[in-house]
C-alpha cells in the first residue's frame, strides 16, 4: 500500500470535512476520524465533537483552505472564459443554423441575460474607473529592470 496521507478532507458545499487517516491498527484497515468542519465561506474551523485541534492540525487545514480557496478562484475564472467561448458559440447558432422557432423559444431570455451581464459590467468598469484603478491591459508585457 502506498504512503497515505495523514488529513482527509472531504469537500462539502462551502468547505469539507476534516478526517486524521489512520491505518496503525490490528488490521491494517484505513480508520478515518473526523476531527474538524470547515467552512471557506466565512473561514470557521470547528472541531468535530470532542476534538481538541492542535498548531500544527490547524496550521495544516489553514493551508488547505487557502489552496482550496485559489482552486475555486482559478475554476471561476475559467468557467467565465467558457461562458465568453459558448456566447460566441450561441452568436454562431444564431446566425447560421437557428430556425424561428428556436429564435423564439430563446431571445428574449438571452436578452434579459445579456442586459443585466452589461449593466453589471459597465457598473463595475465605471466604479473602477472612477477609483483610479484601471485593470491591466492584457497585452502589457513586463519590463526588464531597467524599465524598457
Amino acid at each position: 500500500m502506498t504512503d497515505l496521507p495523514e488529513y482527509y478532507f472531504r469537500i462539502r458545499e462551502n468547505g469539507a470535512a476534516v478526517f486524521r487517516v489512520c491505518t496503525e491498527n490490528r488490521q491494517r484497515r484505513i480508520e478515518m476520524e473526523e476531527i474538524a468542519v470547515v467552512n471557506l465561506r466565512n473561514g470557521n474551523i470547528r472541531p468535530h465533537g470532542d476534538t481538541i485541534l492542535d498548531a500544527d492540525q490547524l496550521r495544516i487545514i489553514e493551508s488547505w483552505m487557502e489552496e482550496r480557496r485559489a482552486v475555486l478562484a482559478e475554476r471561476d475564472l475559467d468557467d467565465i472564459h467558457r461562458a465568453i467561448d459558448h456566447l460566441n458559440l450561441t452568436t454562431h447558432w444564431a446566425q447560421t443554423r437557428a430556425s424561428d422557432a428556436a429564435l423564439e423559444e430563446v431571445t428574449d431570455r438571452l436578452l434579459l441575460a445579456m442586459h443585466d451581464l452589461r449593466s453589471v459590467l459597465v457598473r463595475k468598469k465605471a466604479d473602477r474607473l472612477m477609483a483610479g484603478t484601471p485593470a491591466p491591459s492584457p497585452q502589457a508585457q513586463p519590463q526588464d529592470e531597467t524599465g524598457t
